[in-house]
């Protein structure tokens, strides 16, 4: 699956992730992530999204995640809908 254009999913809420995706204008995946639980959780926060975008075969993309104590089924919920909708 390629990205065409930018797109996004979720909110700034508390327990929410905020996904911005866009096409890689160099080969393979870009992950910009900031979270209020970075240290504890920051590494599992992109094991899950590499795991999503792996599911969904997405080999160039560019990733922007704002992260507000998202668990791991809203995170892949919300890499899911911003990859579908940049297609």
């Amino acid at each position: 699956m390629e990205i065409k254009a930018p797109a996004k999913a979720g909110t700034m809420e508390s327990n929410d992730i905020y996904i911005m995706v866009q096409p890689n204008d160099e080969s393979g995946i870009a992950i910009d992530l900031e979270s209020i639980v970075m240290k504890q959780f920051g590494k599992q926060i992109q094991q899950v999204i590499l795991e999503t975008l792996e599911s969904l075969e997405i080999k160039n993309i560019h990733i922007v995640a704002k992260d507000r104590g998202a668990l791991d089924y809203t995170i892949r919920a919300r890499v899911e809908t911003a990859v579908k909708r940049a297609m």
